[in-house]
């Protein structure tokens, strides 16, 4: 079995939709995210998208991102990037969390699952240094108290090296629970600082193959053909290619070459 590759929002993130999902069409991806920002998601910004997707025959992964805010109260903005993602096709929806209690982190969850469950989109919960939710344990026990059957767990390849785990802890956890995985390479060690995390999250990724993460062991463990989304935050690459395309084409082609190396097949 073989995995598929998108490009992530993340890789672009200074474009619009539409840009993004013509440099992953000319690019040679098959699917693609989109970063939804309310106050730009106008019906011109829509009709380019539905163009441009339907222009190279995408698919799309993922729209982003929903952060739940301290004391878990959502609001209309965060339904319409549902909403969004639901015109869209998409499949999942990212959210992260500022919320440290759990239970009401669990229930917010539960909401974006009630709303994005009509259009079969799972609800994938990331857990990263910069927010409340720290590490899969943490996100997994939020899952649980959701106890909602769209309900997911986002694995970013980067998070889960900052978070201290092993590939070996992927092995206990539920393939229905993982929906897709973002991959990046990077710095094997970061500075326990929020300012560090957060830099090394967007602007210090690098592409599979080019940087010190175990990346080989957790795509071993992760289940066989889950989606991987290509997401490559890296200052390097923006000051290197400017043009979208150029970039996600280079993104890719260092990606295909690595994974060739190192045995996972993509189709």
């Amino acid at each position: 079995m073989s995995h598929y590759l998108s490009l992530a929002a993340g890789t672009l993130p200074e474009f619009f939709p539409n840009q993004v999902a013509h440099a992953a069409g000319q690019a040679g991806f098959s699917h693609v995210g989109f970063t939804i920002e309310p106050e730009h998601w106008n019906p011109e910004q829509i009709k380019a998208t539905k163009n441009a997707i339907a222009d190279h025959d995408l698919s799309v992964l993922d729209v982003e991102v929903i952060w739940i805010p301290e004391g878990g109260r959502l609001t209309d903005a965060h339904r319409l990037i549902i909403d969004a993602g639901a015109d869209l096709g998409a499949s999942n929806v990212l959210v992260v969390s500022a919320e440290p209690d759990s239970d009401r982190t669990a229930a917010a969850l539960h909401q974006l699952c009630e709303w994005a469950a009509p259009a079969d989109m799972r609800v994938s919960l990331e857990f990263l240094m910069i927010t409340a939710v720290q590490s899969l344990d943490s996100a997994l026990d939020i899952v649980k108290r959701c106890d909602h059957p769209a309900a997911a767990i986002l694995i970013d390849s980067l998070h889960f090296q900052r978070a201290g785990h092993a590939a070996a802890a992927l092995k206990s956890v539920d393939s229905n629970l993982l929906s897709y995985s973002q991959i990046c390479d990077g710095n094997l060690h970061c500075a326990e600082t929020f300012n560090a995390y957060l830099e090394d999250a967007i602007d210090l990724r690098s592409a599979p193959g080019e940087g010190e993460l175990p990346l080989e062991d957790m795509l071993k463990a992760l289940p066989a053909a889950i989606p991987l989304s290509l997401e490559v935050r890296s200052k390097a690459y923006r000051d290197g290619y400017s043009d979208p395309t150029e970039r996600a084409t280079s993104v890719r082609q260092q990606t295909l070459a690595h994974f060739e190396t190192i045995g996972i097949p993509i189709r």
